[in-house]
């Protein structure tokens, strides 16, 4: 096989495969989207998608003798390209509404919503693990607990358990 193929291969190929990795993307990131945000942990679905499609296209590419170089590259600068679009179009606030799901807020004012936890997949003691993981032993401790875009959840105590964290000025 002279080098020339090994290196650049068939050219059409090559934008095929660009196509076919912008496509993958795509459809990859409507299924993410749409799926629980803990298959993903502290990723947002597209960058999740890409750091995967990465990964593929790298060990196919450098395992497979019918998949030459240029059409690895090509395919890792499509997405490369497609990542970088999607990263500024989320900007827009439709575009960042399609793409990033919606936050929930799971624990306000020491009152679990339940039906947010759900929506959330998660059970109780699902929260109870996290809320330790925070420091916090009582759920009735909670101001807020909420389940963030990328699957985390941030948690913020109520004001009462932290007397000395107040913005108010000390009286004497």
């Amino acid at each position: 096989m002279p080098l020339s193929d090994v290196l650049f291969g068939d050219l059409s190929a090559t934008g095929h495969a660009a196509l076919k990795a912008v496509l993958m993307f795509l459809t990859a990131l409507a299924v993410l989207r749409f799926s629980e945000r803990r298959t993903v942990g502290q990723m947002t679905p597209y960058d999740f998608i890409v750091a995967v499609a990465v990964g593929a296209i790298v060990g196919r590419t450098a395992t497979s003798a019918q998949t030459p170089w240029l059409t690895g590259a090509v395919a890792l600068l499509a997405l490369a390209l497609v990542h970088t679009v999607v990263s500024r179009l989320r900007l827009l606030p439709w575009v960042h509404r399609a793409i990033d799901p919606q936050v929930h807020v799971l624990v306000r004012d020491g009152e679990v919503d339940h039906r947010k936890l759900r929506r959330a997949g998660l059970l109780d003691s699902d929260l109870a693990a996290l809320l330790r993981q925070q420091g916090v032993s009582d759920v009735g401790q909670v101001h807020l607990a909420v389940f963030e875009s990328k699957g985390g959840v941030s948690v913020l105590t109520s004001p009462a358990e932290h007397p000395d964290s107040s913005t108010e000025p000390a009286t004497s």
